[in-house]
């Protein structure tokens, strides 16, 4: 038996297949995807790399005597499923990067696992005690020791520190109700994930007309052999979630597993506990916060059978499930479905390479979908469903768009328009609360008109030009620069410079402002702990504060009840990003916003603050008007041939010399040029220097070449590819990002 093997070195001159023979001691432990031992080149050092092939004959073209036996296997090592090996040629082939990386990101790879100490609170009197001893803490305004004991009416059994830490309870609170008999602390040694919820046999919600409508076609086409994929297109609050569990348990039904892709910032204690409830031990979770052995130890129980369902960011889509059936991606809009680094695939790509290659349904959903998928949606390409009516209780927020010019005009300097301002106060004297939502995506370097919110675009590309370090106004893009400007050159303004703002700043204003205000603050800087981020909704959703500022982190998915108020400050700062994907962004994060209030029953307003009020991504997302912001964007997409109307391929290079890196891109250009007469449909811009043109010593610049045809621009990457090897390169690098989702 021969086996063909990927050598875990990433360098592109041994990104190929190397043939070795198996001896017979291990034969009856390789698989495809195992882990193996090998010696390698003239020194036959011994490397280490995966078997992507196993034939019984070589597939080198050398004589037999001359191939070498590999070692052995690892130990300890997963072995993956031919899926995933076909999943890693399509990254690979895709995205460009070497073969190595590609398995390196779709492959488990063992960790050790180590046994961690957890304490569990129990109740220790029965639920009408509970009960009792929580309306007793209300009266005496005990808000912690109420929270701790309405929790134990529901979950019997909580972990310690989610008690510390969603509910915000002193360590003092809890041994005081351990001391007077209301629970009991037990220590336990686990290998289980940090996430402990009771099961409950919850019945699910009764389905709307709509939600039934999908459950039933998807469930009809499978019947009938079609394996499709869907996407679900439903306003704010109108119960896609529910959807998702149904389409889940009928996956299960059928003795297959689901994966559930939901963005790193989703995955809340109150989501994850709505699947636990419904599923019980079928459900896990993989995240950034968990450790190397915690996730590998959540891989394990999938390989092994005794999950069904996992929930995570994109690189759960890699969980090695045996029979998969369904793929969710909630929040498809969302870009960190994007990896920035190499290989830069994109989840929902991927997750429809994977159906495609196991058999399972792949489910998008949003309240805002991405132009991308809306344009395969609109071509046929994708059967949608809509969700039209709020489930959730309660109606849209009324929405107020105010212009920022007018109110600088009339001597109005703060932060606060003269409506917002009147309606936080409205709210204070109400009880309500209110979020407000500082955008500051894109702010950073982009010059803007105070006076008549002019933006200085480049002349060549219709993208924001970015302000450099010594004055320059330089696009990323194309290269073009320019001096400063001191005047608008539209409306002859001095009131124009870049705009900084960050929420400190912002948060020292609303206590000036509103001194009687209890204020939240949430963004990175409040958010470093694992929970800090649970710690501060819980605070909110308590009532515990009247005002919750923060960044993008506070628009996703939150569904607080007592919120009337949502104000967006600087809602047009990232219309001012260098990159053709802002109109997009800005609609979806306002559209986000203005969802947050009037979940409950009491009429809410949402007052956006722009200086550019006229700006379509502004006017539709105040009516909620999904289509009429597509139609828009589309024209702009296709006038200019960007993504989806057409393809993009980046190419950036790295290097520590300014001189050589600009020769090399410059080279690689001119060498791509005939390729880009016989493509005649190719196109170019470029080469020129980065959004970040150094970073850590490291030059970058980058060269876009454009495309309908995605075929055409992945021969583009691969002629660089194999042009690559052959190059004398002192430390430059060039990879490659295929419809990039930010500006590099």
């Amino acid at each position: 038996m021969f086996a063909d093997v990927i050598v875990d070195i990433s360098h592109k001159n041994v990104d190929r297949p190397f043939c070795y023979r198996v001896p017979d001691a291990i034969l009856p432990d390789i698989h495809i995807g195992s882990k193996v031992e090998m010696p390698f080149g003239q020194g036959d050092r011994v490397r280490t790399g995966y078997v992507i092939g196993l034939n019984e004959n070589p597939t080198d073209e050398i004589e037999e005597s001359r191939i070498k036996d590999l070692r052995g296997v690892v130990k300890g090592s997963v072995s993956a499923e031919e899926n995933l090996i076909a999943l890693a040629a399509f990254i690979k082939e895709q995205y460009g990067s070497t073969m190595i990386h590609a398995l390196q990101t779709v492959l488990p790879v063992k960790r050790e696992i180590k046994t961690r100490e957890e304490r569990m609170i129990h109740a220790g009197v029965p639920e009408l005690t509970l009960q009792q001893g929580a309306l007793e803490a209300l009266k005496k305004k005990q808000k912690a020791k109420a929270r701790l004991l309405e929790e134990l009416v529901t979950s019997s059994r909580i972990n310690y520190s989610l008690v510390t830490g969603k509910l915000n309870v002193p360590a003092q609170t809890v041994k005081s109700l351990e001391k007077a008999g209301f629970l009991t602390i037990e220590v336990v040694k686990t290998e289980e994930l940090p996430f402990t919820f009771r099961r409950e046999d919850t019945r699910p919600n009764a389905l709307s007309d709509e939600q039934q409508h999908i459950l039933d076609t998807v469930k009809r086409d499978r019947e009938n052999g079609e394996i499709k994929n869907y996407y679900i297109y439903g306003i704010t609050g109108s119960g896609k979630t529910e959807v998702y569990m149904g389409l889940i348990e009928e996956c299960l039904k059928e003795g297959k597993q689901a994966i559930l892709l939901i963005p790193e910032i989703s995955l809340t204690y109150q989501n994850l506990q709505r699947f636990y409830h419904r599923f019980g031990n079928k459900v896990s979770v993989v995240h950034s916060k968990l450790t190397d052995g915690e996730k590998y130890r959540q891989i394990k129980r999938a390989m092994d059978g005794e999950i069904s369902i996992m929930i995570g960011p994109r690189s759960a889509l890699f969980t090695p499930f045996r029979n998969l059936g369904l793929i969710i991606i909630d929040e498809e809009h969302e870009p960190s479905y994007k990896s920035e680094s190499m290989p830069k695939y994109h989840a929902r790509e991927v997750a429809i390479k994977l159906g495609e290659l196991t058999g399972a349904n792949v489910v998008m959903g949003s309240a805002t979908p991405s132009v991308d998928a809306f344009y395969r949606i609109q071509n046929g390409e994708l059967p949608m469903f809509r969700l039209s009516r709020r489930l959730t209780g309660g109606e849209l927020a009324k929405v107020h768009v105010v212009d920022m010019k007018e109110e600088l005009a009339n001597g109005n300097k703060t932060v606060f328009s003269g409506i917002l301002k009147s309606m936080i106060t409205k709210r204070l004297e109400d009880g309500e609360q209110t979020m407000l939502f500082l955008n500051r995506r894109g702010y950073a370097g982009s010059v803007v008109c105070r006076e008549c919110g002019e933006v200085i675009k480049c002349p060549h590309c219709d993208i924001s030009l970015s302000q450099h370090m010594g004055g320059k106004l330089v696009c990323h893009y194309c290269g073009y620069e320019t001096e400063s400007v001191k005047k608008c050159p539209k409306c002859g303004s001095v009131r124009i410079a870049g705009f900084r703002a960050g929420t400190e700043q912002i948060e020292e204003q609303i206590h000036k402002t509103f001194p009687q205000a209890v204020v939240l603050r949430m963004d990175a800087d409040t958010t470093k702990k694992a929970e800090d981020y649970e710690s501060i909704l819980s605070k909110f959703a308590s009532g515990e504060a009247d005002i919750l500022l923060g960044t993008q982190m506070i628009v996703k998915g939150h569904d607080f009840r007592n919120v009337t108020l949502m104000g967006v400050l600087l809602a047009d700062m990232s219309l001012n990003g260098s990159d053709y994907r802002s109109a997009e962004r800005t609609f979806q994060l306002l559209t986000q916003a203005v969802g947050r209030a009037g979940r409950g029953e009491l009429a809410s307003d949402a007052v956006i603050q722009t200086y550019q009020p006229e700006h379509y991504a502004v006017t539709f997302a105040a009516a909620q008007d999904y289509e009429g912001f597509y139609e828009e964007e589309i024209a702009y997409r296709e006038f200019l041939d960007y993504p989806p109307a057409g393809h993009m391929l980046s190419v950036q290079f790295f290097g520590p010399d300014w001189k050589r890196l600009s020769q090399l891109s410059l080279g690689i250009c001119r060498e791509i040029e005939p390729m880009l007469v016989e493509k005649a449909s190719v196109s170019q811009i470029g080469p020129g220097k980065a959004a970040l043109g150094k970073k850590k010593d490291i030059y970058r610049q980058v060269v876009y070449y454009k495309c309908k045809d995605i075929g055409r621009l992945i021969a583009v990457k691969d002629y660089i590819e194999k042009r690559i090897g052959s190059l004398s390169l002192n430390g430059e690098q060039i990879q490659f990002d295929m419809d990039p989702m930010n500006s590099f």
